[in-house]
């Protein structure tokens, strides 16, 4: 069973940086594709970025690219955020994928945080 922890979240200011981290346990974590996604209220979950466990490769939502950056180590992940925006404003959800494939669609990933709450003021 493999169990994630999302920290980090919090308030800011439009323009400001915040540091999502992901505590992993459980489960092979080096060979999992790794992701976050974000929902806004009465929006869906949707896709922001992923790092593959195998070769690394990292992949951005067009919204993000540019201004977020997503890591791993040996047994976190992290989704460096910069220049947010108010409509960044979501609970963001840190979700791995045993098959370690590089997918976009959040069905595809088996394991799921609790998620954090970030808030982006104008």
């Amino acid at each position: 069973q493999v169990h994630l922890v999302e920290s980090g979240g919090g308030l800011v200011q439009a323009g400001g940086s915040l540091r999502l981290s992901c505590a992993t346990s459980g489960g092979t974590f080096g060979r999992y594709t790794m992701g976050w996604f974000r929902q806004a209220p009465g929006k869906e979950r949707e896709f922001v970025a992923h790092v593959r466990g195998s070769v690394g490769n990292t992949y951005y939502a067009d919204s993000v690219k540019g201004r977020f950056t997503i890591s791993r180590d040996n047994a976190n992940v992290y989704l460096q955020m910069n220049s947010l925006k108010p409509e960044d404003t979501a609970v963001y959800y840190c979700a791995a994928d045993v098959s370690g494939l590089a997918t976009t669609l959040a069905r595809r990933y088996e394991y799921w945080g609790q998620g954090t709450q970030v808030t982006v003021s104008s």
